[in-house]
């Protein structure tokens, strides 16, 4: 093919949105049990932003091309992997890689998109529905009947665990912006404002024998609170140390101190959990596992989506060239709903 057929999108250290460059090239080939995927729409999640600044705990050396998830149409498949793949849609789960217009992943490592979901409304719930779906279903294990606090419960993953939790029948408090409030009445989710509320009062209050379950992606201080807040039983997820995005020094320090505190906690003889959700983990032990449970779960969340059990929120459609502008508006906290980037 020609080299205008390929464009990647490189982060060349630490920069400004506008510092990413793009860069063609040929199309790659498909090695044995591998398949290139032609990208239809790719994202900007948090791990790219965090990636920018050099804060992903565990990101490549500069320069790389970012992108956690794609979804897109099999163009080519290696050998080894039945023609049936080709022409077909998939979603893939890449951590690097997925902001180029063509991906070249292990064919194993595809769930194939139902007819009837767009590549754009898909992306929106690769990694943010399978982390929301497993949170909820394989960490917390909420049943019916039960409360959970979900921080930023308007952001990418907040959103879809509040909607996944009601279909379990399950209440939901959140923190969010008061200029969300009204909205998250309307959906059934009992609003708690963290810029001007104690939030810990406001939830005791809510909640005065502790919520089975809190969702934080927010790290520091805030998972202290999150564990003092669960009843008797109760699970602390947390998954993520969003409060250090802009920090300096160490990127490991925060998850370390996190996955402690964590350890500490599950030792006391209280009947409360606590753990560090990383949609990776497992991978590096058990390949063929991890692949089928990532299979299988992000096969629920589609289906959900084709029900309409789940909802899509899609800020904006930018294109791949225009990344650097895609991030900035990501970063901003202006849009509700995913930055989608299209070839």
């Amino acid at each position: 093919m020609d080299a205008e057929g390929f464009v990647e999108v490189v982060l060349p250290g630490k920069v400004a949105p506008e510092g990413l460059r793009i860069r063609r090239g040929t199309v790659p080939v498909a090695g044995p049990g591998q398949v290139v995927i032609r990208m239809e729409a790719t994202g900007v999640s948090f791990a790219e932003q965090q990636m920018r600044r050099g804060r992903y705990y565990d990101q490549p050396p500069f320069p790389f091309v970012p992108g956690y998830d794609l979804v897109g149409t099999v163009l080519s498949a290696g050998e080894g992997v039945g023609p049936g793949l080709i022409g077909t849609r998939v979603a893939a789960m890449v951590k690097v890689g997925g902001w180029a217009s063509h991906v070249c992943v292990d064919a194993a490592d595809t769930v194939p998109v139902p007819d009837g979901v767009g590549a754009a409304e898909a992306e929106t719930l690769v990694v943010n529905g399978i982390t929301a779906w497993q949170m909820l279903h394989r960490e917390a294990r909420v049943r019916a009947g039960q409360t959970i606090l979900v921080h930023g419960v308007n952001g990418g993953v907040g959103s879809v665990l509040a909607e996944f939790a009601h279909l379990a029948g399950v209440k939901v408090i959140g923190t969010a912006s008061a200029r969300h409030h009204d909205a998250l009445r309307e959906r059934g989710i009992v609003p708690v404002d963290y810029h001007t509320e104690d939030v810990a009062a406001r939830v005791r209050a809510l909640a005065p024998g502790g919520v089975d379950a809190v969702f934080d992606h927010i790290g520091g201080r805030s998972v202290v609170d999150s564990w003092h807040l669960l009843a008797p039983g109760g699970a602390l997820v947390s998954y993520g140390t969003a409060s250090t995005r802009d920090d300096e020094g160490s990127k490991q320090w925060p998850v370390i101190k996190l996955l402690g505190r964590v350890w500490l906690w599950n030792a006391l003889p209280n009947g409360r959990s606590a753990c560090f959700y990383n949609v990776w983990a497992g991978r590096a032990l058990a390949k063929d596992r991890f692949r089928a449970r990532l299979r299988a779960d992000l096969t629920e969340v589609f289906d959900a989506l084709l029900r309409g059990d789940v909802t899509v929120r899609i800020a904006a459609r930018l294109p791949l060239a225009r990344a650097g502008e895609a991030m900035r508006l990501a970063e901003s906290g202006t849009v509700a709903g995913k930055v989608v980037l299209t070839p």
